[in-house]
């Protein structure tokens, strides 16, 4: 069979990627009637039943139905390990695959952005009017949150004694209480606020697709890969995909206004590589002509390890025990069934907490360190659960200064990229995961927990000394699933951006990346809410710009495909 190129239509905005940012985009840029949009996503749509029952990310992640089921290069700082990677091929993205936990970060993260970006509408309080605006949180409005908004943020609906007792002892060991996380300054300890919806998880694709998706002016496109974006000269044209694997038909949409690369922090830096955007001596090495030479595509990577420690107790029920009866899972799927409560119901970490890793440390101003807790444990994800009573205390140092990559090594546009996260390269990074460690046991000692008996399993006492802490760390180290950074934003002088602060590719026309890719920093926290309030931002200057250059809000678009998802 021959090579056929099929015309997929003209649009004004042609969107790749529907995940968290790309749903945000499509809503609000369809909004304008007379502006027509194409999204589109190289996943299936989000009816697997697993993706909505929020303990359902177990059958998720790992996935092809759901999960790109990328590796990451062997890590030297994780003693030469290699880990899953997982991120969302589906309509939502990673948001129909995670944990679902509510998180802005803290204040200064943001006002970070602004510095490097010399921007103050990415500061904390410019942004933060943004965040509210998409919220509809359970308390209502107020100076930090918004209602009536369609990210749904509820409270869990499930406690367990053993999270009561961490909860109390972290208490003990001065880290304060804390019903709020979202408020600038996540200090203290308490329960995660989760995107979920009277028990069910709330996707992107919930909340911002599908109440789109019966406007004529949006075509949304799935299981189509991008091959490559379309070039003229400097400016970015359109996409040419293939669908279901057909390689020999390659369908192209052209993009009258411009092209958004929502893909994530994984492909789309992949995707501009193959575009050629990126490093040119190391495009040219790849036979890839090159467009544009930014060495900054594909740098920077930034993500959150997690530490997970692992305690035995007695005397106290956890989910090990609970679970591994069958009348235990009858009464979990029963609680589920009418309640939309109990196990089913979790997030996959229900507790949380935001501390200071080192109290005798005057440089550290503000949590450095964050706490998944959760009432279960096992080897690591994806084995069976330990069939005693356990919990575990994933410690994620906030701010890592290792900074790693991600790259494709080939011109195939299907061979996944390299993912080289460069995990504890550095000694602060080092010295935070050790003390981590340290302050995990504190905290475990403490009363409130002493009458459980907790013994620790991993990593094991034996690991005592800074060295062998830091070894522990590489041992038990595994991504929570954050990676952004890798398109990042910065000035049109500095070597190392690769988008402006209006998120323009810099020194191209009609092109944007959109996505948690573009942080210039990670934020002190879970990442999928900042990266929908990213989207919401780009909208507007989407929008502004559109008004600038054309005087109207949006141009007629006749010949544009208007269809439902196909």
């Amino acid at each position: 069979m021959t090579d056929e190129t099929i015309p997929a239509g003209e649009f004004d905005y042609v969107i790749v990627g529907a995940g968290t940012a790309g749903c945000v985009l499509a809503n609000r840029l369809s909004e304008d009637r007379d502006v027509t949009v194409l999204l589109v996503e190289a996943g299936g749509k989000d009816d697997y039943p697993w993706i909505h029952v929020p303990v359902g990310y177990l059958y998720c992640i790992g996935n092809p139905r759901t999960d790109w089921l990328y590796r990451t290069c062997a890590e030297p700082g994780l003693n030469g390990r290699t880990l899953s990677y997982p991120r969302g091929r589906v309509l939502g993205g990673s948001s129909s695959i995670n944990g679902m936990i509510y998180m802005r970060g803290q204040r200064e993260d943001y006002d970070e952005w602004a510095r490097v970006t010399s921007d103050s509408s990415w500061s904390w309080d410019a942004v933060l009017p943004v965040f509210k605006r998409s919220e509809d949180h359970h308390g209502g409005a107020n100076e930090w949150h918004g209602a009536g908004g369609p990210w749904r943020v509820e409270k869990q609906r499930l406690k367990w004694k053993v999270l009561e007792a961490f909860h109390e002892a972290a208490q003990q060991t001065g880290i304060p209480a804390t019903e709020d996380f979202n408020r600038g300054d996540n200090a203290g300890v308490g329960y995660f606020e989760v995107n979920q919806k009277r028990g069910v998880r709330w996707n992107a694709s919930k909340a911002f697709l599908r109440p789109a998706l019966s406007r004529p002016n949006l075509t949304v496109v799935t299981n189509a890969h991008v091959r490559r974006l379309v070039m003229e000269g400097k400016r970015c044209t359109g996409i040419e995909y293939w669908r279901d694997q057909l390689e020999a038909r390659r369908f192209v949409a052209r993009a009258r206004c411009e092209v958004i690369v929502a893909a994530g922090a994984v492909n789309s830096p992949q995707l501009l590589e193959l575009s050629g955007i990126g490093n040119g001596a190391r495009l040219q090495k790849l036979g890839i002509d090159v467009v544009r030479d930014l060495r900054g595509v594909g740098e920077n990577l930034q993500d959150h390890l997690q530490l997970r420690m692992a305690y035995r107790v007695e005397g106290v029920r956890t989910l090990n025990t609970l679970s591994a009866h069958w009348w235990g899972k009858l009464w979990i799927a029963a609680q589920y069934a009418l309640s939309r409560s109990g196990p089913m119901s979790m997030s996959p970490s229900q507790l949380g907490a935001f501390a200071k890793s080192s109290a005798d440390d005057e440089s550290i101003t503000r949590p450095d360190i964050e706490y998944h807790v959760q009432p279960l444990s096992l080897d690591r994800f994806g084995e069976p659960l330990h069939r005693f009573n356990a919990f575990t205390a994933s410690a994620c140092p906030l701010r890592p200064t290792s900074r790693g990559s991600i790259h494709i090594e080939s011109p195939d546009p299907h061979a996944p990229p390299a993912i080289a996260p460069n995990y504890l390269s550095t000694d602060y990074d080092r010295r935070v995961a050790a003390n981590a460690l340290r302050l995990t046991r504190r905290i475990v000692a403490s009363p409130a927990l002493a009458r459980y008996a907790p013994t620790e399993i991993l990593p094991g006492i034996e690991f005592e000394t800074e060295d062998e802490l830091v070894r522990a760390a590489g041992a038990i180290g595994t991504t929570i699933f954050h990676p952004v950074g890798t398109c990042r934003m910065g000035t049109a002088d500095d070597p190392g951006a690769v988008v402006d602060a209006r998120l323009v590719v810099i020194g191209m026309e009609g092109l944007r990346v959109v996505d948690a890719s573009v942080m210039p920093t990670i934020t002190s926290g879970n990442t999928n809410s900042p990266t929908l309030m990213i989207a919401e931002r780009a909208s507007e200057m989407i929008r502004a710009d559109r008004l600038a250059r054309t005087g109207t809000v949006g141009a007629s678009a006749p010949d544009a495909i208007s269809a439902p998802i196909t």
